[in-house]
């Protein structure tokens, strides 16, 4: 899931760019590998893209061996930050590209090849136990390093923007619903208790997309799983952000025993590495569900940007499983209540590129 990302100077709304620009792009990354492999043949293809101007290529190298090309125009993405955070989590002992070669000024880094199955491909129903424990295990790891002053904080101003998404995006735009003055004061009510509970937990390193498209399944081969990607916007923030982003996954989902047998595992574990999660488990479930309130919140309404601002149609499919996580959680707290009802204006009408979807028509996953 693509990160909110703050505006600044020079960012461009819709990250497109032309198809000339994009050729010129490749030429100048050829003549860079050109000049690193002096007399060796390679080739380049397409490996993703991500909601930014971000591009990655796979380097075929002569003996077979690969590496991926990241494209990051520096006239719109700056490298830096990927680059400070593949360090940190690097030394704190995650499994992250390996940096080859940098070109700042062009906005090229060459990179290991963490291979291209996501656990969201790897998934299934003889697996999940083994990847999820591997999840948890990095999680802690990358946790264990954190301390202040190293990555940007998640402070009240971030989480207050990107829950602002929901009401502009999800309910103006997408649901062309007009919220009555009341209604606008109890979402504010609700929104006020949710960064409350928010910003009273421990703060650790967040990796803010730590969910099974940017971990990397890695086949037997004597690496450690998983391989973790698209962290250039971590933060320092709550304790409870990632196991939300892992287990309350956009785009796949679990039997809800499994997820609390999951989250009871890597309490458990955190506590062990003297991690600040609270004593109580019940205490610590109650920071879980209310992160992802905000998570999802923040989703929904980059869900919706994505479609009507960017043209990418693609996410509103996966718009009832977010919707789904939320409603469950407004109706473990009275304090949602507002939210809760707010969610019955707007349960029925998921669009789905073109026809409407109940949050109950998708089925879940379980083992």
């Amino acid at each position: 899931m693509p990160a909110e990302r703050a505006a600044r100077p020079g960012f461009c709304a819709l990250p497109r760019i032309s198809r000339t620009f994009a050729m010129e792009r490749q030429k100048q990354i050829r003549t860079w590998l050109a000049a690193l492999w002096p007399g060796r043949d390679f080739t380049l293809a397409p490996a993703s893209a991500d909601a930014s101007f971000r591009r990655y290529f796979r380097v075929t190298l002569d003996d077979g061996t690969t590496r991926i090309i990241m494209d990051a125009p520096p006239e719109n993405e700056d490298c830096r930050p990927w680059l400070h955070v593949q360090q940190v989590f690097r030394e704190a002992g995650a499994h992250v590209p390996e940096v080859l070669a940098q070109d700042l000024a062009q906005g090229y880094l060459l990179l290991s090849d963490l291979g291209n199955t996501t656990y969201l491909q790897a998934l299934n129903s003889a697996n999940a136990a083994a990847l999820y424990a591997d999840a948890i295990a990095a999680l802690v790891r990358i946790q264990q390093a954190s301390r202040p002053g190293v990555l940007p904080d998640y402070d009240q101003a971030l989480l207050r923007r990107e829950l602002d998404l929901f009401p502009q995006w999800f309910i103006a735009k997408h649901h062309r619903i007009v919220l009555a003055d009341h209604e606008t004061q109890s979402l504010e009510t609700v929104f006020e208790r949710i960064l409350a509970v928010n910003l009273a937990e421990p703060k650790v390193f967040v990796h803010r997309d730590y969910h099974s498209r940017n971990l990397m399944w890695i086949a037997p081969s004597g690496a450690s799983n998983p391989g973790i990607i698209d962290f250039q916007d971590a933060v320092y923030g709550p304790i409870s952000y990632d196991m939300v982003s892992l287990l309350k996954d956009a785009y796949i989902e679990w039997d809800e025993d499994l997820v609390l047998d999951w989250l009871i595992r890597y309490w458990e574990l955190a506590r062990k590495a003297c991690l600040p999660v609270a004593a109580d488990f019940g205490e610590f479930f109650r920071d879980y569900e209310w992160m992802g309130v905000q998570r999802h919140l923040k989703v929904l309404g980059i869900f919706a940007r994505l479609c009507h601002r960017d043209g990418k149609e693609a996410y509103l499919k996966d718009l009832p499983l977010v919707a789904r996580y939320l409603r469950k959680a407004c109706e473990r707290y009275s304090e949602l209540g507002p939210l809760r009802k707010l969610l019955d204006r707007v349960e029925d009408k998921v669009t789905v590129l073109g026809h409407t979807m109940n949050a109950g028509d998708l089925g879940s996953r379980g083992v």
